[in-house]
């Protein structure tokens, strides 16, 4: 009797060990069943990358130290690209282009959402310019472009747009947002540039952030970062 008891507990022993080591086992395949989709997904990410995204970066790279009449910092360009990007906008409008810094970042993530931007400068040779560095960056066909003063231009355009970047003259800011509001789409989002904590007082940004935070049917934050940021998403209609 002893010992059948003992060889009970030796079987029931192996059994619990044995149990420890199919569910072990089921574990590290699981472990590794996810690290080789991870690794699929970033090596099929990396092989997704097209020309035009290569085209892109060479220009951007080859570039980079060019843009100083009124464009953003390459920071600030890529937060519109990501904005762009992350929620699939494909209807871009864009106040100012200055020589195209900001629009080809813009243009860029439309290339991949199936997008197109309207984007408006009121000075020829800056728009001259850009025109150049569009198609140089193989964004023409992604783009386009108005020579306007964007006071005249903005109220007449019929929209609708699902995404907004404000970076012309700062007294004005608030102008523009109250002409587009009506045009923007819910889930759409408003950008300015040249926002921040810091800079609340300097020209229009006071009296166009002060406006738009009061708005119920708009989240808005300020991202710091580069030249400062202010990102509106409409949550509600007008």
């Amino acid at each position: 009797m002893k010992a059948d008891t003992l060889r009970a507990s030796a079987n029931g022993e192996m059994d619990v060990q044995s149990f420890r080591m199919r569910i072990l086992g089921t574990m590290i395949g699981i472990c590794f069943h996810a690290l080789l989709v991870t690794a699929l997904a970033s090596a099929q990410a990396s092989s997704q990358e097209t020309d035009l995204d290569k085209r892109v970066k060479k220009f951007l790279d080859e570039h980079r130290n060019d843009w100083h009449d009124l464009n953003v910092p390459a920071s600030d360009g890529k937060l519109l690209h990501d904005i762009v990007l992350k929620n699939k906008y494909t209807r871009a409008l864009e106040i100012g282009t200055s020589t195209g810094h900001s629009t080809i970042w813009i243009a860029w993530a439309l290339s991949k959402t199936g997008g197109k931007l309207i984007t408006i400068e009121i000075d020829k040779g800056r728009y001259e310019q850009a025109l150049k560095n569009f198609k140089e960056a193989g964004l023409d066909g992604y783009i386009d472009a108005r020579l306007a003063d964007a006071h005249e231009l903005v109220p007449k355009l019929a929209g609708p747009f699902d995404f907004v970047f404000s970076d012309a003259d700062k007294d004005w800011y608030k102008n523009y947002f109250v002409a587009v509001s009506p045009k923007l789409v819910v889930k759409g989002c408003f950008t300015a540039h040249n926002v921040s904590r810091g800079r609340r007082g300097f020209g229009g940004i006071r009296e166009y952030i002060e406006y738009v935070e009061s708005l119920p049917h708009y989240s808005t934050t300020i991202d710091s970062r580069g030249s400062g940021m202010s990102i509106s998403y409409k949550t509600a209609p007008d």
